[in-house]
């Protein structure tokens, strides 16, 4: 499908879509059962024209499959660790992991653990989660998000664009998360009656993995479908817009 946004936009990165499916797409990138894996990585290949698959068991770690939306994957795992002091913890199985110095993105393992009870976790319904390019989805295939790579330029645009139909100041929200933790954030928006744009790829151990003037943005479809339908009346064809676009 065409997006009026992406052309508006000059996106150089095709939008993503993210489907919910119990089909699982022919010649899409898969993880392996057990094996490690990037959700973020397979976001970005998606964006440049790649399909990925994601399921419960290949969901590439547990961060990912916490942030597609397959259940709190974090059971048995020491994310306080690893997102504060680092450090070698033993569980109630046995298993001892050791976090290293730890990514320090909080001050203690309490404070990380804080973060981790407040993610609004989703069991998606669905066997499958899928990731293509916008303009790959076929008709009749239902998509549940749309995500896409933005400069601040482009941000502004859609943020401003958020708000064109419903004059309210609280379109958006930046939670902090992994890089692909914005799926988990935009699943829990879908569900409202007002749902928001999520900011999101502030994940400081990804952020190296994009070009640095890029920032995600995810909405609900619905939400995508009622910004793409104000793209006409909008800014975004003003002279104000263009000469804005001149500059990169």
């Amino acid at each position: 499908m065409n997006s009026r946004i992406e052309e508006a936009l000059a996106l150089k990165h095709s939008p993503v879509a993210v489907l919910l499916t119990n089909a699982k797409p022919e010649r899409a990138t898969q993880f392996k059962e057990g094996r490690r894996g990037c959700v973020a990585a397979m976001l970005r290949a998606a964006a440049k024209g790649r399909t990925g698959v994601f399921d419960r068991k290949t969901c590439g770690c547990p961060g990912g499959g916490t942030g597609l939306g397959f259940g709190n994957c974090y059971v048995g795992f020491p994310i306080d660790r690893l997102l504060s002091t680092g450090g070698k913890t033993e569980l109630a199985n046995g298993r001892t992991f050791d976090m290293g110095e730890g990514e320090r993105f909080f001050e203690s393992p309490e404070v990380a653990a804080r973060w981790a009870r407040a993610l609004p976790y989703r069991e998606v319904p669905t066997e499958f989660i899928v990731c293509k390019p916008l303009d790959q989805v076929a008709e009749g295939e239902s998509v549940s998000l749309v995500l896409m790579f933005v400069n601040p330029d482009q941000l502004s645009a859609l943020v401003t664009l958020a708000g064109f139909r419903r004059g309210a100041i609280d379109t958006t929200v930046s939670p902090w998360g992994a890089a692909c933790q914005s799926i988990l954030f935009a699943h829990a928006e879908a569900e409202s009656d007002n749902p928001r744009g999520v900011i999101g790829f502030f994940d400081i151990s990804q952020r190296g993995k994009i070009a640095r003037e890029l920032l995600s943005f995810t909405i609900p479809y619905r939400m995508y479908l009622e910004m793409e339908s104000s793209v006409d009346e909008s800014f975004l064809c003003s002279t104000t817009w263009q000469k804005l676009r001149e500059r990169w």
